[in-house]
């Protein structure tokens, strides 16, 4: 696909998706206007919004038919085989991090995931992948569990366990 192609495609598509929440927000009786007394109604937002979606996808629509933007002209390929190559991977990584969240839990699915991405993809020496890969769950792990009190999925119990005695270790710390 080119890129051209891809400028006219995505017009369309845009075009199509604020129509449909146009019709959506007609469909379902949803007030657009101002209510008197009590302000916007529910569909006001959405359906406004959608329109100014709508008009500037119709002005896309109408610079691609004129060939005036760079884009609209362009017939090299829209995403080269490199790229799709990193997209594919980033997906199957994020597919493996989400799948290993329930079973080693989400810190440890994280590390794998920095460390197979951040030395993998990114080819980054060992001090700083060993870094990102120890600190951002650490970090993540001080955020969601210390400060807002919020527990993150732990895996199965051989690995809650080990976060059990964290925690232990964090409050005999803190008390």
């Amino acid at each position: 696909m080119s890129v051209r192609m891809a400028e006219m495609l995505m017009g369309v598509c845009m075009l199509l998706v604020s129509l449909g929440l146009m019709w959506t927000v007609v469909a379902d009786d949803l007030a657009i206007g101002w209510i008197e007394g009590r302000g916007p109604g529910s569909g006001m937002w959405p359906f406004w919004l959608s329109l100014g979606m709508a008009l500037s996808s119709c002005w896309i629509l109408f610079r691609w038919f004129r060939n005036v933007t760079p884009e609209s002209s362009n017939s090299d390929p829209y995403i080269d085989p490199e790229t799709v190559f990193l997209v594919g991977v980033t997906i199957a990584a994020i597919f493996f991090l989400l799948l290993l969240s329930n079973i080693i839990g989400i810190y440890f699915s994280m590390m794998l995931f920095l460390l197979a991405y951040v030395r993998g993809i990114g080819r980054h020496g060992w001090i700083l992948t060993i870094s990102v890969m120890l600190g951002m769950p650490v970090a993540i792990y001080m955020l969601f569990e210390v400060a807002l009190n919020k527990y993150l999925p732990r895996g199965w119990p051989f690995f809650e366990n080990i976060f059990l005695h964290i925690d232990d270790f964090r409050y005999a710390i803190m008390s």
